[in-house]
C-alpha cells in the first residue's frame, strides 16, 4: 500500500474550516470564564492541572530571566536565534514600509490616513509534543517590528531556547502557562501582566476555542488548525527532495495533511518510492506515517484540472516542484504560502527566510492571509473639513433624507454655506 493513498481529484476536498467540537469549546468556555473571574489564581491552578506548572514556580517570567536564559544557550545557538530574528523584522519592516500615510484633498479640506500599532500584543507559543522558538519569533518580532509598546508571550513548559527566543525578540515577559488559560490570561491580563489588544500564535484545539471566545474583546489573527502542505510536481522535480518535504510536513502530527499533485503518473510513482525508503529511516515515522494517510497522491488529467484541485484544497503552504513555476503562479488562487525554486522549500520558510510562517489552515487561505505586520496595525482615518465643504454637506442631507433620517439631514445642512 502506497504510504500516501492515490486519489481520484474528485475526492480531493479542502479541511474543515473549523477543527472545534462542542466539547473542546464548553471546555474551552470554563476555562475562559474561570481566569475572567479569578484571575491569576485560576491560571496557576489550571497551568498545574494542564501544564504540569509546580506549586512555587513562577508564573510570570520578566525580561531579566529570559536574559540569563538566552546567556546560558550555545554560543551557535545564541546567533543563530539572532539571525532568524533579524530575517523577520527586516521583512516585517519591509511590509510596514508598504502600507503608508497620506493626505487626500477633498472639497473643503482633507481626507486622511494614520496608521497605529496596538499598545500590548499577546504571543502564543506550542510547548506540547515539541519545542518550537521559530513560532515565538515570528509572533513576536513582527509585533514589535509594527510598533507594539508591549509585548508578552505566552508558553507552556518553555525550553531553554524559547526563553532565549523570547529575549532576542524583546518581549516584557513570559506567561509559563497554554492552552485556554494562557489565551484568556492574554487576553484579560493577570497580576503583573496587563490585558493585551491583539492575542496571535499557533496552537492545538483548545487555544484555537479560548481565542475564538475573546475575540470582539481583544483582535485575534487567525484560525489555526492542522498543517498542511501541497506539492505541484512535474518530471522536472527531484523525487527524493519532493518526498522529504512531505515528510517534513507529515511529521507534524497525526492529523497534518501533505498532498502531492502532478500531471504524470510516472511522478507520482517515483515519489512513491522515495517515501517509502525515507520513511524508514525518519525517526517520527510512527507520526509520519498516520499523517500521510490523511492526505493523497492525485493525477490530474491536465492544468487546468490541477488547478482546479490546488484551489478546492485553498492548501496553507503551497510547493510549485515544476520547470516553469512562475507560469503556474500567476494562475494560482488560493493558498497561504507559496515557495518555489530549486531551493524553494517550505521548511525554509518555516525556520525563518523572512515571510511568517503562522498561516491559514483548513481552506481559511480563501478569504485569509498569514500573520504580518498589518494585524498589529490599526488604519485610521482623519477628516478635517472647513469652508469649501458645502457640496459635500449638501449630498449628506440629501442622502440623510433618502434614509429617513432628518437629524442627519440637519446636522450636515448646517454645514452648507
Amino acid at each position: 500500500m502506497s504510504p500516501l493513498p492515490r486519489m481520484h481529484p474528485s475526492e480531493v476536498r479542502a479541511a474543515a474550516g473549523s477543527p472545534l467540537d462542542p466539547r473542546t469549546l464548553a471546555v474551552a468556555q470554563q476555562i475562559v470564564d474561570d481566569v475572567a473571574t479569578r484571575g491569576v489564581a485560576a491560571v496557576r491552578e489550571h497551568a498545574a492541572r494542564l501544564d504540569g506548572l509546580p506549586q512555587n514556580a513562577p508564573l510570570l517570567l520578566p525580561p531579566a530571566v529570559l536574559a540569563r536564559a538566552f546567556a546560558g544557550l550555545p554560543t551557535a545557538d545564541r546567533e543563530l536565534l539572532q539571525r532568524t530574528a533579524a530575517r523577520i523584522a527586516v521583512f516585517a519592516r519591509a511590509q510596514r514600509a508598504s502600507l503608508t500615510e497620506f493626505d487626500l484633498p477633498v472639497p473643503g479640506g482633507r481626507a486622511c490616513q494614520r496608521l497605529a500599532p496596538l499598545q500590548r500584543a499577546g504571543c502564543y507559543a506550542p510547548g506540547g509534543r515539541a519545542v518550537l522558538p521559530s513560532s515565538l519569533l515570528m509572533t513576536a518580532v513582527t509585533a514589535r517590528t509594527a510598533g507594539c509598546a508591549q509585548v508578552y508571550a505566552a508558553c507552556p513548559r518553555p525550553a531553554a531556547i524559547v526563553l532565549g527566543a523570547a529575549h532576542v525578540a524583546g518581549v516584557d515577559g513570559l506567561l509559563v502557562a497554554g492552552g485556554a488559560q494562557a489565551i484568556a490570561a492574554l487576553a484579560f491580563g493577570i497580576d503583573g501582566q496587563p490585558a493585551c489588544d491583539i492575542v496571535v500564535g499557533p496552537g492545538n484545539r483548545f487555544v484555537t476555542a479560548a481565542k475564538q471566545l475573546v475575540q470582539g474583546r481583544v483582535a485575534v489573527d487567525l484560525p489555526a488548525g492542522p498543517s498542511e502542505l501541497c506539492v505541484v510536481a512535474d518530471g522536472s522535480c527531484d523525487p527524493g527532495d519532493v518526498a522529504a518535504d512531505l515528510l517534513a510536513q507529515a511529521e507534524h502530527d497525526d492529523h497534518a495533511r501533505p498532498w502531492l499533485l502532478s500531471e504524470e503518473a510516472a511522478v507520482l510513482d517515483a515519489v512513491d518510492a522515495e517515501l517509502r525508503a525515507q520513511l524508514d529511516r525518519l525517526p517520527t515515522r510512527a507520526t509520519a506515517r498516520i499523517a500521510l494517510r490523511g492526505g493523497g497522491a492525485v493525477l490530474c488529467r491536465d492544468a487546468q484540472e490541477l488547478l482546479a484541485v490546488c484551489d478546492r484544497l485553498a492548501p496553507e503552504h503551497l510547493q510549485l516542484a515544476v520547470r516553469d513555476p512562475a507560469a503556474l503562479a500567476h494562475r494560482l488562487g488560493h493558498y497561504g504560502a507559496l515557495f518555489f525554486g530549486r531551493a524553494g522549500a517550505e521548511v525554509l520558510g518555516d525556520y525563518g527566510a523572512g515571510p511568517n510562517h503562522v498561516l491559514p489552515t483548513g481552506g481559511a487561505a480563501r478569504f485569509s492571509g498569514g500573520l504580518s505586520v498589518f494585524h498589529f496595525l490599526r488604519v485610521r482615518t482623519w477628516l478635517e473639513l472647513g469652508d469649501g465643504a458645502g457640496p459635500l454637506a449638501a449630498d449628506a442631507a440629501h442622502l440623510a433624507e433618502l434614509e429617513g433620517l432628518p437629524g442627519h439631514a440637519a446636522a450636515a445642512r448646517r454645514r452648507v454655506r
